[in-house]
């Protein structure tokens, strides 16, 4: 069963969807590059690693108690005098858990056994665009060495929400293609001033992407909208996209929640308004 929505499903931007798309749709997209690579290339998946403070809230593992003196009561002076008690300050255990995060992205390689990298592929996370984030340094700090480097950087945003992170600067972006929900960003090492951009509105379909190669070869194309449809199927999202109970995360513009309301009574989603 298909997503009722042409293009981006805003749905699925919802934080407990969108990591496991966001593994998915690299995937389906290694999968869908391969098939068309010609050799001497080919597509691997990657991983960013780093480790933070686990975001789940265990129990405390220390507690702060007042000694109290024996008998329970506090220590009365010897014959009205004053007296000052030195108490041993003990060290105390603070144990703060820290979990191991993945970020895949994808890899094209030439020549196996000499692998030259030619290009990489990033779908961005909440993470990359969340100021402060580790997953948002990362990212900016391997966006500027692969901007400054002799390999080709595809990124693609399906996330409206969020601090703009790809390599175009985005004022420049909506000034040439206009406003856009969605984009794709694409810089080649051979043409360093510039950048190619896919805007994308919410009613509009997800584009078929041209991925650079070496300088001499023909970029192959891939079909975002069929690997973001495949994911849809294959992670059963119909399943868990509440349609009927929820508004999508971040929320629509009104026009955008109009537009959004009436394509789902058209696919029978939501029951028809009544008539009076």
């Amino acid at each position: 069963m298909p997503s009722p929505f042409p293009g981006m499903d805003p749905f699925l931007e919802d934080p407990a969807i969108f990591p496991d798309l966001h593994d998915r749709l690299i995937a389906a997209l290694r999968d869908a590059i391969n098939a068309v690579l010609p050799p001497p290339y080919y597509a691997s998946s990657a991983s960013r690693v780093w480790i933070e403070p686990t975001q789940r809230r265990p129990g405390p593992d220390v507690n702060v108690l007042r000694p109290e003196q024996p008998g329970g009561g506090p220590m009365e002076p010897a014959n009205g005098g004053s007296i000052a008690t030195a108490v041993a300050v003990k060290p105390v255990i603070v144990r703060v858990p820290h979990e191991e995060f993945r970020e895949p992205f994808l890899e094209i390689y030439a020549r196996p056994g000499n692998e030259r990298l030619v290009t990489t592929i990033e779908v961005l996370s909440p993470t990359n665009k969340t100021p402060g984030e580790k997953g948002r340094d990362l990212y900016v700090q391997k966006q500027k060495e692969v901007l400054n480097s002799q390999v080709h950087l595809v990124e693609i945003d399906l996330l409206r929400g969020g601090r703009h992170a790809t390599a175009v600067p985005l004022d420049a972006a909506i000034a040439k293609a206009g406003p856009f929900d969605y984009h794709v960003c694409i810089h080649t090492f051979d043409e360093w001033e510039d950048f190619l951009v896919y805007p994308i509105r919410l009613e509009m379909r997800l584009p078929v992407l041209a991925i650079p190669l070496l300088p001499g070869d023909p970029p192959v194309s891939v079909d975002l909208q069929a690997g973001l449809d495949r994911c849809y199927d294959t992670g059963l999202y119909q399943r868990r996209t509440h349609y009927r109970e929820r508004t999508p995360v971040p929320p629509l513009r009104p026009e955008q929640a109009a537009w959004a309301e009436r394509l789902l009574r058209e696919k029978g989603i939501l029951p028809a308004p009544p008539t009076s």
